[in-house]
């Protein structure tokens, strides 16, 4: 030991003093590196935990996030489309047809009605209305219902009716029976304008009488009072 002369205390006591502080600082910094390597440890691995928690609990909410964004998403797109359909729709089931052209068609059929079916029951009227209607919408007739109904024919030079009521000069007048044609005109305008029909005819094209035999070859659907009808 090296001595100290300004020391107060003996030599020996003081390198022994000297020896245990030494001694004891050691053991304090050995101490506290060991403390400190613990804490760095232990605080490395609950930081890291710690983080990697958080960046799972930011990426699930990123996740649910996104997918709340896609479900709200494609429900307006839905809403968008249904409503650009309707629309749609609706242009297309808009009528342009004019209330004059629409009163035609009133008469042209209501006078079908009454000539062909006027002293028929309800049903009979209706299923004869039925016909004239699914003739001008299927493509093998004239497309409009007054054309249908005075469509004529000529066959080996002769000139034959569709309906064949409309062939007599007598029966093209004004209808004599008020009540039978105003009946006839209320199923006219039920069947055009309200759309009624009656099932058992409802691709019917052609009917005739149950008194004759046309011999058409073809099987019939129904009989409504006095009419057959075919498809």
């Amino acid at each position: 030991m090296v001595a100290h002369n300004n020391s107060i205390l003996p030599q020996a006591v003081e390198d022994n003093y000297i020896l245990s502080t030494k001694s004891l600082l050691g053991k304090a910094k050995f101490y506290r590196r060991n403390k400190d390597s613990q804490n760095n440890n232990d605080g490395t691995s609950d930081t890291s935990s710690s983080v990697k928690e958080k960046k799972m609990i930011r990426i699930i909410k990123t996740v649910v996030f996104l997918l709340a964004l896609a479900l709200v998403g494609t429900a307006g797109y839905k809403v968008i489309i249904y409503k650009l359909d309707t629309l749609k729709n609706a242009r297309e089931n808009v009528s342009t047809v004019t209330a004059e052209v629409r009163q035609k068609q009133l008469d042209c059929l209501a006078r079908n009605i009454y000539h062909e079916a006027g002293y028929e029951p309800f049903e009979g009227k209706v299923a004869v209305a039925q016909v004239t209607i699914n003739r001008a919408e299927s493509g093998q007739f004239p497309s409009d219902i007054c054309q249908v109904v005075y469509q004529k024919n000529i066959v080996y030079e002769k000139v034959l009716c569709q309906f064949s009521w409309y062939c007599d000069s007598a029966s093209a007048k004004k209808p004599m029976n008020g009540p039978v044609y105003t009946e006839s005109m209320e199923v006219a305008k039920k069947v055009l304008l309200e759309g009624f029909r009656i099932d058992s005819v409802k691709k019917a094209l052609y009917y005739h009488a149950d008194y004759v035999n046309p011999a058409w070859g073809k099987k019939p659907i129904s009989k409504i009072g006095h009419h057959v009808f075919y498809n």
